[in-house]
């Protein structure tokens, strides 16, 4: 049987349309770029992924809802990752647009920005040996690091924001009701944009809800330490999605527009078991951690999408800062040890 493709542009109702931008040679396969219109022209909720391909399909998806990338009036950016801020700079150039992002985020890339290629590598080479990666893993990026003339980290600079976005306030969008909801976790400032409108199909709830990465109707953000070598501050990006979880749960929205997937109903319902499934992995790392365990042999041990074998270098590297996030988790929450003296760190589970 003939696989059916998934529309280009899908028209949601009260001047709300969700654009599908490709990212290249990524499994989730596009970004919705969610397009709202306002008495001051069309706004765009992320931009998508810069490249060609993507800005072409962003190109035409405004071009099927009657506008173009020349008339956009801002860009509402959900968070920092390229796949919603990559073609930011280039809307902007092209219609002069503002672009606005939590100042949190927007901190990440202004030290994306300052810090050389040489720093970055050298930064997380340091972290994955103190997370216990075997030099193999790590030599990668030493090689990089010590490079005479090193590549930058994927996509180019990040274009710096315009405006910021405080939390609880509404944007200033004539004819709108579009307030922002921080919702720290995915990133360290991730927002959710709630349309404080009426469902236009008589949905019940309270009006729809942009949700970025935060809100996915099949798949779990990533969550995962807030990387920065400017930084040392001891995080909690677990406990900052739970609690942004619920806080999305209480605005009961009629919908959910998120990036990835598609649009859908009973947020709630999805909050609970998004809450439930990292309740179950916490779980599972205690009794890993009967014995003292890196957490690099955390994330070999933890289920995936698939076998650690077959895991690609980068994956596993995101693999093991969502292993440290849930473990810095469980030592906040006193069930969990670092094992003094221990290099590279272990950790081991308490009161059990």
């Amino acid at each position: 049987m003939a696989q059916v493709s998934e529309p280009p542009v899908i028209e949601h109702g009260g001047g709300v349309w969700s654009l599908r931008v490709p990212i290249p040679d990524n499994p989730l396969g596009c970004t919705l770029v969610h397009l709202l219109d306002t008495d001051a022209g069309p706004v765009l909720v992320d931009t998508g992924w810069d490249d060609p391909t993507s800005w072409a399909a962003l190109t035409a998806g405004l071009a099927a809802c009657g506008t173009s990338v020349e008339e956009v009036h801002g860009v509402v950016l959900t968070h920092h990752h390229p796949d919603h801020h990559g073609l930011s700079a280039r809307v902007r150039e092209a219609s002069g647009a503002w672009l606005a992002m939590h100042e949190a985020d927007a901190a990440v890339v202004r030290r994306t920005r300052a810090n050389p290629p040489k720093r970055w590598y050298g930064y997380l080479a340091a972290k994955l040996a103190a997370a216990g990666a075997p030099a193999e893993h790590v030599a990668p990026l030493l090689r990089a690091r010590d490079a005479d003339r090193p590549r930058g980290l994927p996509g180019p600079r990040p274009a710096l924001p315009d405006l910021g976005i405080t939390p609880g306030e509404l944007l200033g969008l004539p004819g709108r009701r579009l307030r922002a909801v921080w919702t720290p976790g995915h990133t360290p400032g991730h927002v959710c944009l709630h349309l404080e409108e009426a469902h236009p199909a008589g949905l019940p709830g309270t009006g729809r809800l942009f949700s970025g990465d935060h809100l996915l109707p099949g798949i779990t953000p990533h969550i995962g330490l807030y990387e920065d070598p400017d930084d040392a501050t001891v995080t909690d990006p677990l406990g900052d999605y739970l609690d942004s979880l619920e806080r999305v749960a209480r605005l009961g929205p009629a919908e959910v527009l998120p990036a990835h997937q598609h649009a859908f109903t009973g947020a709630g319902a999805r909050v609970r078991a998004l809450i439930a499934h990292h309740e179950e992995r916490l779980a599972g790392l205690l009794g890993l951690l009967a014995e003292p365990r890196t957490p690099w042999g955390l994330a070999e041990r933890m289920e995936w999408n698939r076998p650690w074998a077959e895991i690609p270098h980068g994956s596993r590297t995101i693999a093991v800062s969502e292993a440290e996030a849930h473990v810095r988790r469980l030592v906040k929450l006193g069930r969990a040890a670092a094992v003094a003296g221990s290099d590279p760190v272990t950790f081991v589970a308490v009161g059990r």
